[in-house]
């Protein structure tokens, strides 16, 4: 079987659900995603934020299930020093401090509902 690029999904959507929707549209705002506030036909009122090359969507948990640790999300991103200076000044908690990795200089944070957000200098 041949690995070629064509043949390889490309990612189109983020979602995941929060305990805490404003206080997660705030944190992830601090990455630089703007977010939209939507609702489609019945469904729950959530934010969406739309990059042109994916859309990450909140949406409010139902109540009952645990949103934290389920999921683990990671960005690429531009100015890795004032992006860990806003984190740090609005109180986010850094799991794993930036440090040199195989990937890059990288950085986890946790976002209201614990689940860990990784960032990886662009």
């Amino acid at each position: 079987m041949t690995n070629q690029n064509h043949n390889i999904p490309r990612l189109n959507l983020v979602a995941i659900r929060s305990h805490h929707l404003q206080l997660s549209v705030q944190f992830y705002s601090l990455l630089g995603l703007i977010f939209v506030k939507e609702c489609h036909g019945k469904g729950p009122e959530h934010y969406s934020a739309n990059n042109g090359s994916y859309v990450f969507e909140i949406y409010p948990s139902n109540g009952s299930a645990s949103v934290e640790n389920v999921v683990r999300v990671g960005f690429y991103i531009k100015h890795f020093n004032e992006i860990l200076d806003t984190l740090n000044k609005n109180g986010a908690i850094l799991q794993v401090p930036p440090k040199i990795s195989p990937w890059g200089r990288r950085m986890v944070v946790l976002d209201p509902d614990n689940n860990r957000v990784e960032l990886i200098e662009e």
